[in-house]
């Protein structure tokens, strides 16, 4: 269950329309910083008050933590225990409901898998979400986002998929143009692929990881305020942070690695425009429940039973002549309990793994301390009727505002892909990622839950004059450290740890391990995606 930290009492907002605005009640939930700082504040940890026995420990319950888990139990070993410090598994993909209405409270959908995450097509069917039939892959209709699929607020109306298009002029178009052939000409050069591991690391690599994405699209002329504007904002739904922080490794991959960037073609008309920007290709389709990625993260800790221990705060993890000891603080009555293993998956992010790992490896502490991580808000407005909709292209799954300052990412509709056509209550979840902001995770975390209430309904109330009178509840939850931001050097600093680190056969491999810890987050890749922790999570799991 997640349980609510603070219920702020409601209050009136002003006037966004000419109904009188009603009472909204929230507060901030999903996340308890007071656990996640509980190390910082304990001091020297106590002496255990009991010492469980198990054959290996996984530290962090989020979707590495329990890829390590199922992949042991492939394996045939069913003799670990799964810590997690909140009260639900699956770390940034995680759900809830607000007013009996399910919704992510965090990453919300998954992209069809390439070939290259084979581990995550095999989750997929298990799941029953991709089956082969007459030769050819399957996905579940029902899973599969459903049309319209995105839709941009821009120069006042909505238009059809989020690359503004609406009344640009011809630079504009020629631009798009000029980085669709740019993508694709370093895709060809260069192998780029998730898990980004399996891509070898070129040279053309290695001068895009150097550099910033802003410098390198203005070293290309590539300066259109609308381009840009697109590309900051894929920056900062995928990595937290926009053109000025993320590399241009990182800019170019996000669409290399998936399906390239489309640009209208020349040849297009002014009706031809609204269509190419709505266009609904297979490679663009995308697996979403309301539930967001918690879908899957609760499927993946179904089968755990009692070896998944929520309410642990990892405090200490020690190397010992035949094993590991782990301690961790049991927030249900403040005692610490020591457990020991043979060995220890380290499924937490490289900086929590610095601190709590005694006498960590160099490696790892030049990688903690090189990593950048952004903050996020994630908020989940209850709405008692749908909202008046302004003209243009018509309601979709995810939602954004062009020029929305702040960091905000627009909305999903968690009634999207139900299949009752009647209109009713929903729930919008909206997205603010805080990576550019000077102090951002200090605001985050000391601003009262009514300066964000009244942030969100500022960027929201262009497109949506009557929000105020429709909303009766929001729930927010703060992500401190929600991602590693991909930035200039990330990928190479990483590229030496993986090919100083080999498997027994000396070859590359997504494991990353010292001793008897091994290590798995989305973090050794340098950027925060489901496929990513979950291949990691996996070779964890396998190589123990």
């Amino acid at each position: 269950m997640i349980r609510r930290r603070h219920l702020l009492a409601a209050s009136a907002l002003p006037l966004l329309g000419c109904e009188p605005a009603p009472a909204i009640t929230g507060g901030f939930t999903g996340i308890n910083v007071a656990r996640g700082h509980a190390l910082r504040d304990l001091g020297t940890p106590p002496a255990p008050r009991a010492t469980r026995r198990t054959q290996v420990v996984i530290a962090g319950a989020g979707v590495a933590g329990l890829a390590a888990a199922r992949a042991l139990r492939l394996r045939g070993i069913e003799d670990f225990v799964l810590l997690e410090l909140e009260d639900d598994a699956g770390g940034n993909a995680r759900g809830a409901a607000v007013g009996g209405i399910a919704c992510p409270q965090g990453a919300h959908y998954l992209p069809l898998p390439g070939a290259d995450a084979h581990e995550v097509q095999d989750l997929l069917e298990e799941f029953g979400l991709r089956r082969r039939v007459s030769g050819r892959w399957q996905y579940d209709e029902l899973s599969l986002c459903h049309s319209p699929q995105e839709r941009l607020f821009f120069r006042g109306a909505w238009q059809e998929g989020l690359l503004p298009l609406a009344g640009v002029g011809a630079d504009t178009l020629a631009q798009y143009r000029r980085f669709a052939a740019q993508v694709d000409a370093l895709a060809h050069a260069s192998r780029f692929c998730i898990p980004a591991l399996r891509a070898p690391f070129t040279a053309q690599h290695a001068a895009l990881d150097a550099q910033t994405a802003d410098a390198w699209l203005r070293a290309q002329g590539l300066t259109d305020v609308h381009l840009r504007w697109y590309l900051d904002y894929c920056c900062r739904d995928d990595y937290g942070a926009g053109l000025q922080r993320v590399s241009a490794w990182a800019c170019i991959h996000y669409f290399a690695s998936r399906h390239g960037f489309r640009a209208p073609q020349a040849s297009a008309t002014p009706e031809d425009l609204g269509a190419q920007g709505g266009a609904d290709t297979e490679n663009d389709a995308v697996l979403t429940w309301p539930e967001g990625n918690a879908w899957l993260t609760r499927r993946l800790a179904a089968p755990l039973g009692e070896r998944l221990h929520t309410g642990h705060s990892v405090l200490r993890i020690r190397t010992e002549r035949h094993g590991v000891a782990v301690d961790t603080l049991r927030h249900a009555d403040g005692s610490v309990v020591r457990w020991q293993a043979a060995q220890c998956i380290v499924a937490l992010p490289a900086f929590v793994a610095a601190r709590v790992i005694e006498q960590p490896p160099a490696w790892l502490v030049d990688i903690a301390r090189n990593l950048a991580y952004a903050p996020w808000l994630v908020a989940n407005l209850h709405l008692a009727a749908p909202l008046q909709d302004r003209p243009g292209a018509a309601p979709a799954w995810d939602n954004v505002v062009y020029g929305e300052p702040g960091g905000g990412l627009g909305y999903v509709d968690a009634r999207h892909q139900s299949l009752d056509p009647r209109p009713g209550p929903t729930v919008l979840s909206y997205y603010r990622a805080l990576g550019d902001l000077p102090g951002a995770r200090q605001q985050l975390l000391t601003q009262p839950w009514g300066h964000w209430r009244d942030a969100i309904l500022a960027a929201l109330a262009a497109p949506h004059p009557d929000l105020a009178q429709r909303l009766t509840r929001m729930d927010i939850t703060r992500y401190g450290h929600a991602m590693a931001i991909p930035q200039p050097g990330t990928l190479r600093r990483l590229r030496q740890l993986s090919t100083a680190i080999t498997d027994a056969r000396g070859a590359q491999t997504a494991n990353v391990r010292s001793g008897r810890l091994h290590f798995a987050h989305a973090d050794w890749s340098g950027y925060s995606i489901f496929e990513e922790a979950f291949t990691r999570g996996h070779a964890a799991g396998g190589a123990v």
